[in-house]
């Protein structure tokens, strides 16, 4: 009798005797089998939906946030606001949801702020920093320095990066300063300048330390 042979030489033997016992055990399990089939065809199914669910939001959100756009572009800010809110509300903690807020910190400060609010503690872990910076530069624009110092912080915090950390904190220190609270803007410089040295906002974090302190190195 003849023997199956693999490419290598050796007999096929491991292979025949699994499907061997494959087959038994579906012979003696036939409801079981059948039973876990039905399981994996409704696993598939499943996954089939949520995927195009998951593709059909996305498009949906898309098709939003290129209207909130041209909303910018023509200057119709509460459209926008409406239209890029309703994305960060309704997708909120998908990259849609924090494109959106990205792009309405582009159009009127307040609505801005009010938005990026809500979706910068709920941002994803990559685009968590950079929606607190977005609302640092808003509460900028609104003449909150306090508020832009905080987000800014914040930012710096969830920063994944140390060239990141440190622009963030720069920037905390210069709302500091604007705020008139020196302290906390020499706490924000001299992090930078002893924590975070080979970064490029080293340099500045220096001079401004040295203009605060006269030099001296003490406030």
């Amino acid at each position: 009798m003849a023997t199956t042979v693999t490419t290598t030489g050796r007999p096929a033997v491991g292979e025949s005797n699994a499907l061997t016992w494959l087959n038994g055990w579906i012979r003696s399990h036939k409801q079981l089998a059948a039973y876990l089939v039905v399981a994996l065809v409704v696993a598939l199914a499943l996954f089939a939906w949520s995927f195009l669910t998951a593709k059909t939001a996305e498009r949906s959100a898309g098709r939003q946030i290129a209207q909130g756009r041209l909303a910018l572009d023509s200057k119709n800010y509460p459209l926008a606001a409406s239209v890029l809110s309703q994305v960060v509300e309704n997708f909120s903690g998908t990259h849609a949801a924090q494109e959106a807020s990205i792009v309405l910190a582009q159009g009127q400060t307040q609505q801005a702020i009010e938005v990026l609010q809500r979706s910068a503690p709920k941002a994803d872990k990559y685009f968590r920093a950079q929606t607190y910076g977005l609302l640092g530069g808003a509460y900028e624009n609104a003449l909150r320095p306090t508020d832009a110092a905080t987000a800014y912080e914040a930012a710096a915090a969830a920063a994944l990066y140390p060239f990141l950390r440190a622009q963030f904190l720069s920037d905390a220190g210069r709302a500091w300063l604007a705020a008139g609270d020196s302290a906390k803007a020499l706490a924000a410089y001299r992090t930078i300048a002893e924590k975070l040295d080979s970064t490029t906002a080293a340099g500045e974090a220096k001079v401004r330390l040295g203009e605060l302190t006269k030099g001296s190195g003490h406030p």
